[in-house]
């Protein structure tokens, strides 16, 4: 299990799920951030959890999802989120419905689907730095509000010249996160893409595109001198001196309700209200 660790609300149906599952004779382990938090579970470092589990119950909002889904690498670990966030698009169950949930996973009874992720590579000092985004990958600015410089290609085709406060490369499922925020268009997350949009580009003809999930789209920084970041997700950040490649990655399963996917929009975003 991850969980939001200041809500205690998520330390509290940790505890009850932990002791429950336990009696259920299921293993339960935590990583060690949470282990005051579960003080029964087993502590396993971040770095050895993906291989120690065969399901992650995540208890908080989406970043705690995504944080959680960053835990798992590449590894195929199906993951049920109980959202006790303000949105939850990807956590679907409510802590009312969290045990009856989790139980119904453990028994083959619930449905999943596969998410779309990113592989990022990050060239730095002569290295690759790869991650796996859920999300989106953003190219930001640093502290100093100013333009940045991208160079853009794709396939190995030069695409354009930015000049922004940044790009997002999407996700569908990140695409009603930053991406939308920015302007970017909403792809439902059943189909293969990615999604780049420039954040408050200088011109005004530099729109989103939503591309093949095949493709394969590298950023250079074009000026060294400016201070940029590379953010996967949210969670990790990193200095951006040469060039980042980002392609399309391996899926994330996900647990998810019977509501449907225009459901959940209407609900979060408030269509029609």
């Amino acid at each position: 299990m991850v969980l939001k660790h200041e809500k205690p609300e998520a330390v509290a149906i940790a505890r009850a799920l932990g002791a429950w599952l336990r009696a259920e004779g299921h293993a339960v382990v935590v990583p060690p951030f949470h282990a005051q938090d579960v003080p029964e579970a087993a502590v396993v470092a971040d770095d050895a959890l993906a291989a120690a589990v065969d399901l992650l119950v995540v208890l908080g909002g989406d970043g705690t999802l995504l944080h959680g889904a960053g835990l798992l690498g590449m590894r195929p670990v199906p993951v049920l989120g109980v959202n006790l966030g303000r949105l939850g698009f990807l956590a679907p169950f409510s802590p009312a419905e969290a045990r009856e949930a989790v139980g119904a996973a453990l028994a083959g009874r619930l449905a999943t689907e596969e998410r779309m992720r990113l592989a990022m590579r990050l060239h730095r000092d002569g290295q690759w730095i790869e991650r796996q985004a859920l999300n989106d990958v953003v190219i930001s600015q640093g502290s100093i509000a100013r333009l940045v410089d991208l160079e853009a290609t794709l396939d190995g085709r030069r695409l354009t010249h930015y000049r922004a406060d940044g790009l997002i490369v999407a996700t569908p499922t990140g695409s009603t996160a930053y991406n939308l925020a920015a302007g970017g268009p909403i792809v439902a997350p059943g189909h293969a893409a990615m999604v780049i949009t420039p954040i408050c580009p200088h011109t005004l003809s530099n729109r989103p595109l939503v591309v093949p999930a095949a493709s394969r789209a590298e950023v250079r920084l074009v000026d060294p001198s400016h201070r940029v970041m590379v953010t996967v997700d949210g969670q990790e950040a990193f200095p951006l001196d040469d060039r980042v490649e980002i392609t399309q990655g391996e899926p994330l399963v996900l647990y998810r309700s019977d509501k449907s996917y225009f459901e959940i929009l209407r609900e979060k975003l408030g269509w029609g209200g």
